[in-house]
């Protein structure tokens, strides 16, 4: 297992160089000039001076194999540099976002995990029933209903509600508040989000533990156990779900690195400042710097992902042999 988890991350540094080279050249090919954007807009009226003197600072006069070594070398020392927009180090700008990406990332998983397993299970148990319709079209709505309309709604509803109830409108905080200091005011702001983030996850991963179940419970080992004379619970548990569990979880690690850096429309509807609507910003502004590094966060987010992923595998299934 160690030999196994060492290969892996020595498999992830070309994995990340790769990356990074693919987002180095995208971001040059994106058409504009940072500098001519900090002077003022359309670039009619820009003094070029100004304008050399920026593209000096930042470095932007330098062959493009110069820039992606200095690139490289500045990931390789965590360094990842100035953001060209806003002049303050990536790493502040990340760190003042990344909170709020990855508690409602967080938060989103677990509701989804507490919501699509039970009731995956349960669809497949009582398959064809009327209990199995109702959540197979809990499951199909979930994964049909845009996020940004359900974060509206979820907004109008609560809004309406809290005017019922006390007859004063209420809105939620605009400003981040860390749940160590404040858990209230905290999870009043992120939990609207992360309700609806998490329903939309657990509808697909409702759909893939259904049908994961399904095929498992139609094994020979499964009916042999039930020949047995087995528990049906400890048959479910201990053989049935263990096994199944093995397509959802990597679901899982997938979907909760896409919601680090994809969460871009609900953090637009509920007005956060995360991950996603950064890294709008960065590729508006054309600030080269934070783009990448937030472009090589998600990688790096996806790579230790896959990693946690197939390491729980040994765990569900013990057939299962890493060399």
């Amino acid at each position: 297992m160690h030999r196994y988890i060492v290969t892996r991350l020595l498999l992830a540094v070309p994995t990340l160089v790769g990356a990074a080279a693919l987002v180095f050249v995208l971001m040059r090919l994106i058409p504009g000039d940072v500098c001519v954007i900090r002077m003022g807009s359309g670039g009619a009226h820009v003094n070029q001076a100004a304008v050399e003197a920026c593209r000096l600072q930042l470095g932007l006069n330098e062959p493009l194999i110069l820039q992606f070594f200095h690139f490289l070398w500045s990931y390789c020392t965590f360094d990842f540099g100035i953001s060209m927009w806003s002049g303050n180090p990536v790493s502040k700008e990340i760190l003042t976002r990344l909170p709020v990406s990855l508690q409602i990332a967080v938060m989103a998983t677990v509701i989804a995990v507490a919501i699509a397993i039970p009731l995956g299970t349960i669809s497949a148990l009582k398959e064809n029933t009327w209990l199995d319709h109702v959540v197979r079209m809990v499951a199909i709505a979930g994964i049909a209903t845009p996020s940004f309309w359900l974060g509206i709604m979820s907004l109008v509803l609560v809004l309406d509600i809290t005017y019922l109830a006390t007859g004063k409108p209420w809105l939620p905080p605009i400003d981040y508040v860390s749940f160590w200091k404040d858990p209230l005011r905290n999870l009043s702001m992120v939990a609207l989000p992360a309700i609806t983030v998490g329903y939309r996850y657990s509808a697909v991963t409702m759909r893939m533990t259904r049908s994961a179940m399904l095929e498992v419970l139609r094994e020979d080992y499964i009916r042999t156990a039930r020949a047995k004379g087995l528990l049906e619970q400890i048959i479910v548990n201990r053989h049935a779900l263990k096994n199944a569990l093995l397509p959802v979880v990597t679901l899982i690690g997938i979907e909760f690195a896409f919601l680090i850096g994809g969460l871009v429309v609900t953090e637009q509807v509920f007005n956060l400042n995360g991950i996603g609507r950064l890294f709008v910003q960065a590729v508006q502004n054309q600030d080269n710097v934070l783009a990448q590094a937030l472009v090589m966060l998600v990688v790096a987010v996806f790579v230790v992902s896959n990693l946690v992923v197939d390491v729980l595998y040994a765990w569900l299934d013990p057939r299962i042999r890493f060399s």
